[in-house]
């Protein structure tokens, strides 16, 4: 568990900048447009390398692959579920007028549409997380060749 304990904080912190900027962009109306959703690849982008860094950089020993491949999923994980309920909790009380909005914005029909917009909410964080994980590991991952010279 006290493993964990970095990327769920980082985690936490990557969600609470990705409910400022939904907040910040609903203040000037923006929040229907998918459009600005894309940034939020790169707020999720910057916790899940800050937390694969910092634990590269505080466990140089015992960092490998799978250490830092487990931070950043568990990151990202936990920054997509907090981000997920704060969504729905926004769609269904804080603004209940946002998902007919958006509806209006993408789609004719508003029959189960909520749900629809939740789940895709998480999977776009899921996918996101997978992937980044995957292409920062290649940058802290420590090569297995033979250095030149010393063969």
């Amino acid at each position: 568990m006290k493993q964990l304990a970095l990327p769920v904080r980082f985690g936490m912190v990557t969600s609470g900048c990705l409910i400022a900027y939904f907040l910040i962009l609903s203040l000037f109306g923006l929040h229907t447009n998918v459009f600005f959703s894309l940034f939020n690849g790169v707020i999720t982008a910057f916790g899940i390398y800050e937390t694969i860094k910092y634990l590269s950089l505080r466990d140089k020993e015992s960092f490998g692959y799978g250490k830092g491949f487990v931070a950043g999923m568990v990151t990202g994980f936990v920054a997509t579920l907090i981000f997920t309920m704060f969504f729905a909790l926004y769609a269904t009380e804080i603004n209940a007028g946002f998902l007919e909005e958006l509806s209006t914005v993408f789609f004719k029909d508003f029959k189960n549409f909520e749900g629809i917009v939740f789940f895709t909410v998480a999977v776009m964080g899921f996918a996101t997380t997978l992937v980044l994980t995957l292409s920062f590991m290649q940058l802290f991952k420590t090569s297995n060749n033979l250095k030149k010279g010393s063969a």
